[in-house]
C-alpha cells in the first residue's frame, strides 16, 4: 500500500486548528443525556437524505421512512403532476399511522392513486389534500381544505431526495451542501440504477459508524484477512496514508488510493476476484456510459494515477462513496437510541447487460458485506468499553482528522440549540 507526502504546509489536522490536535471525549457518544439533545439539535432540524427520485418512477409512487432520532414517520411520493413532496405520516382526524402494512413501525412502499387510512377510512391525495371523509356530515362546520396532511420540506440534489422537519429552516439544500454539493454536480448518479441494500441493527452510537467508515487508518489490521496473505503482511508492514482531505463547513472529505481495476500484479488478489475481475473496489472494467472521462472538480482533489475512491460525508448521517472504476455506495446511519442506530449500505452499478456483468456487481456486493460486517462487529465492542468510562481521553492520529470534524460540528449544534433553548447540559470534550 503506498504512501504520499502530506502537504507541505504540514499535516492535514494543522491545517483546521479550530479541531485542535489533543486527546478527545467520546462523551457525546455515550451519553443518554446529549443524544436527546442531538435529536432535537440536529435530526429535527437539518437536511436528511432519504432515498433517490428513482423510488419513485411513477406517478402515485411512494415509500416511507422511519426517522426515529426525529420521532416521525414521513411519506415520500410522486404526484400526478410529476412533483414529489414529503408529508407526516399521520393521519389528520386521530393521528393514526396513515401508510404501513402488517407491522407499523416497518417501512414500505408502493404505487397508489390515494392513501387511506386504517382506522376510519379517511383519504388523502397524492398532493396531501383530505379528499374523503367518512360520514362527513357527523362532524361540526369541518372544512376539508383544512386538513390536508402535514408537508415537509423536500429539496432534491442530483436526484437524492432530503427533507428538513423544522418548519422554520431557511437555508436551501444547495447552501446546506456547499461546495461539496456543487462540485460533485454532473457525475451520472443518475445511470448507476442497479441497486443492493444492506441493512442492519448495530448496538453502538450513530457517530461511531460514521467514525470507521471516515478513516482508513485501520484497513490494513481489521481487514487483513480479506486479502491474500503476502498482501496482508505488506499492509500490515506498510500502513496507509490518503491522499487528501477537506473540510467544508459541517461536511468532509477523504480521498484514497485504490488503482487496482485490475491490480498490476494478479497474484495480490483472491482466484474469484481474477476470475470474474471484481471485488471490493468494484467490477474492473468501466461501464460504458458519459460521464465518467471528464469527472466534476469536487472528485480525486489531488489528480493521482493511483485514486481509487473518494468518500464524503454529508452531516449528519449520510455518506457516499464515488469509486474510480464508475460505480458509487451510499451510507445512512439512523439513531434509534444513545448507543443503537440502524446502518444502511446501498451499492449502485450500471445495470449489467449480461450474467457475468451481474455476478462481477454480486460479487462487490458480497465483498463489501464481509467487510461492513468487521466494521459493525468492532464496534459494538467499542461502545461497551466507551461506557466503562475506564478511559475517558483518546489520542486521534492526522488520518482520524474526519472524527475530530464530525464529533466537532456535533457538539457545535447541540451548543447552538442550548443556546436558543437556554436548556444547557454540560457534555465535557478535549480538543
Amino acid at each position: 500500500m503506498p504512501h504520499f507526502a502530506k502537504p507541505a504546509e504540514g499535516s492535514w489536522t494543522e491545517q483546521y486548528p479550530e479541531l485542535g490536535t489533543g486527546p478527545v471525549s467520546y462523551e457525546d457518544s455515550i451519553s443518554p443525556e446529549h443524544y436527546e439533545l442531538e435529536r432535537k439539535a440536529i435530526f429535527s432540524r437539518t437536511w436528511l437524505n432519504v432515498g433517490r427520485v428513482e423510488q419513485l418512477p411513477r406517478a402515485g409512487s411512494y415509500f416511507t421512512k422511519e426517522i426515529a432520532a426525529a420521532g416521525t414517520s414521513i411519506i415520500v411520493v410522486k404526484g400526478t403532476d410529476g412533483e414529489v413532496r414529503a408529508f407526516h405520516n399521520i393521519c389528520r382526524h386521530r393521528g393514526n399511522k396513515l401508510v404501513w402494512n402488517d407491522f407499523p413501525g416497518e417501512e414500505t412502499s408502493g404505487t397508489c392513486r390515494q392513501f387511506t387510512c386504517k382506522y376510519h377510512g379517511w383519504r388523502y391525495g397524492t398532493d396531501g389534500e383530505l379528499t374523503f371523509v367518512q360520514q362527513e356530515s357527523e362532524f361540526f362546520n369541518l372544512d376539508k381544505g383544512d386538513y390536508g396532511l402535514a408537508s415537509v420540506k423536500l429539496q432534491t440534489w442530483q436526484g437524492f431526495i432530503f427533507v428538513n422537519l423544522n418548519p422554520e429552516n431557511t437555508t436551501s439544500l444547495d447552501e446546506y451542501l456547499g461546495e461539496f454539493g456543487a462540485e460533485l454536480a454532473g457525475y451520472p448518479f443518475d445511470k448507476m440504477t442497479e441497486v443492493y441494500k444492506y441493512r442492519a441493527n448495530v448496538g453502538s452510537n450513530w457517530k461511531l459508524f460514521i467514525d470507521a467508515f471516515a478513516e482508513f487508518y485501520h484497513a490494513p489490521i481489521l481487514h487483513a484477512k480479506q486479502a491474500t496473505a503476502d498482501e496482508s503482511r505488506k499492509l500490515s508492514e506498510v500502513g496507509f496514508e490518503a491522499l487528501a482531505y477537506k473540510i467544508n463547513g459541517p461536511h468532509s472529505m477523504v480521498s484514497s488510493w485504490g488503482g487496482m481495476s485490475p491490480p498490476k500484479d494478479l497474484d495480490m488478489v483472491k482466484p474469484i476476484e481474477r476470475i470474474l475481475r471484481s471485488g471490493l473496489f468494484g467490477p474492473w472494467d468501466h461501464p460504458d456510459i458519459e460521464g465518467l472521462d471528464n469527472l466534476p472538480p469536487a472528485l480525486n482533489p489531488a489528480q493521482h494515477k493511483a485514486w481509487g475512491i473518494d468518500s464524503f460525508v454529508f452531516f449528519p448521517n449520510f455518506m457516499l462513496l464515488v469509486w474510480e472504476p464508475g460505480w458509487y455506495l451510499t451510507y445512512h446511519y439512523w439513531p434509534t437510541s444513545y448507543n443503537t442506530h440502524i446502518f444502511e449500505g446501498t451499492l449502485y452499478f450500471v445495470p449489467a447487460k449480461n450474467a457475468e456483468e451481474r455476478l462481477r456487481q454480486e460479487l462487490a456486493a458480497v465483498t463489501f458485506k464481509e467487510y461492513a460486517l468487521q466494521d459493525g462487529n468492532t464496534l459494538e465492542a467499542t461502545q461497551t468499553m466507551l461506557e466503562s468510562r475506564a478511559v475517558t481521553l483518546f489520542p486521534l492520529n492526522d488520518q482520524e482528522i474526519l472524527l475530530r470534524h464530525l464529533h466537532t460540528t456535533a457538539r457545535e449544534h447541540v451548543a447552538d440549540y442550548e443556546k436558543s433553548a437556554a436548556t444547557p447540559v454540560k457534555i465535557s470534550a478535549a480538543s
